[in-house]
C-alpha cells in the first residue's frame, strides 16, 4: 500500500503558488491505496497546504456505481460520495472523485493530479486547443506527456464530466493501445496520471512548459510541429524509455 505522504507531497508540489498550477481550492489529487480503496482530496481543501485531515478514503465500487445511475440530483451525488467513504470521520470527497476512481482503475495508474495551469488553460480557452493537445513540438514533451493528449470538450463538472472523460480515454486507448499521460479539458484544466508522483508532476510541468513555448511560437507565425514519424520515433526510442525509467516516469 502506498504511503499517504506520497500523495501529500505531490499535492504540495502541484499547489506551490509560484508555479501557477492551482490556487485556493482549485484542483485535486488522488492515489490508489489497494484494489478496493483510494484516497482523494476532500472538497474545499487546498493542494498547497493539504494534510491528512483534508483527504477522503473511498471505496472504488461505491464511487464507480455512480456511472450507472441516471437523473442524479446534486443531493443524490453528495449522499453517494459521503456513503463511499471508508470512515465517517473523513470529510466529503471532491465532486470530481468519480473521474479519479475511473482513472485509478486503468493499468499502471497509481496517482492522478488535476490542476488548472495558467498557460495550459490559456490554450484550452482558445481555438488552438486541439493543435496543442494532439500535436507535439519537441522530444521532452513526448517523453513526459506522451505522443498525444486526450482532449475532452467542455461539459459541466461532476458526473457528466466523468462520463465524458471515460468515453474519450477509452477512444484513446483503442487508437493508441496505451493509457494516456495527459488529459486536457477544454475551458477547464489538465489531468495527469501515472504510476508515480514524479510522473504526474513531470507531465504537468512539461505541459505547462509546452504551453509557454506554443504561445511564443504562435506569436512568431508558428508553431512548427514534429511530424508523425518524428513523434513515433521518439515515443518508441529505447534511449528515451531508459530515461523515463531513471526519472521514475
Amino acid at each position: 500500500m502506498q504511503s499517504l505522504s506520497a500523495l501529500l507531497d505531490l499535492s504540495h508540489d502541484l499547489g506551490e503558488e509560484s508555479r501557477g498550477l492551482a490556487i485556493l481550492g482549485e484542483g485535486n489529487t488522488s492515489m490508489r491505496l489497494d484494489a478496493e480503496t483510494f484516497v482523494v482530496k476532500a472538497s474545499g481543501s487546498s493542494l498547497g497546504t493539504l494534510d491528512e485531515s483534508g483527504v477522503a478514503r473511498c471505496r472504488f465500487a461505491d464511487v464507480m456505481a455512480l456511472f450507472e445511475r441516471e437523473n442524479l440530483s446534486d443531493d443524490d451525488i453528495e449522499t453517494a460520495l459521503l456513503a463511499a467513504r471508508t470512515s465517517e470521520t473523513d470529510r466529503k470527497p471532491s465532486t470530481e472523485a468519480l473521474f479519479h476512481a475511473y482513472l485509478l482503475g486503468l493499468p499502471e495508474v497509481e496517482f492522478v493530479g488535476h490542476t488548472h495551469p495558467q498557460r495550459v488553460n490559456a490554450l484550452l480557452c482558445s481555438p488552438r486547443a486541439a493543435d496543442f493537445a494532439l500535436k507535439r513540438m519537441f522530444p521532452d514533451e513526448i517523453v513526459c506527456c506522451g505522443a498525444a493528449s486526450v482532449l475532452v470538450p467542455y461539459v459541466d463538472p461532476g458526473v457528466p464530466l466523468a462520463r465524458l472523460i471515460r468515453a474519450y480515454v477509452e477512444e484513446y486507448r483503442a487508437s493508441f493501445a496505451r493509457v494516456p499521460r495527459v488529459i486536457l479539458l477544454q475551458n477547464h484544466g489538465l489531468i495527469a496520471l501515472g504510476k508515480t508522483p514524479q510522473a504526474v508532476l513531470a507531465a504537468t510541468l512539461m505541459a505547462e512548459k509546452a504551453a509557454t513555448i506554443f504561445a511564443a511560437a504562435a506569436a512568431m507565425g508558428g508553431p512548427t510541429f514534429l511530424s508523425p514519424e518524428n513523434v513515433a520515433y521518439i515515443a518508441g526510442w529505447t534511449a528515451e524509455h531508459y530515461r523515463q525509467k531513471v526519472l521514475n516516469l
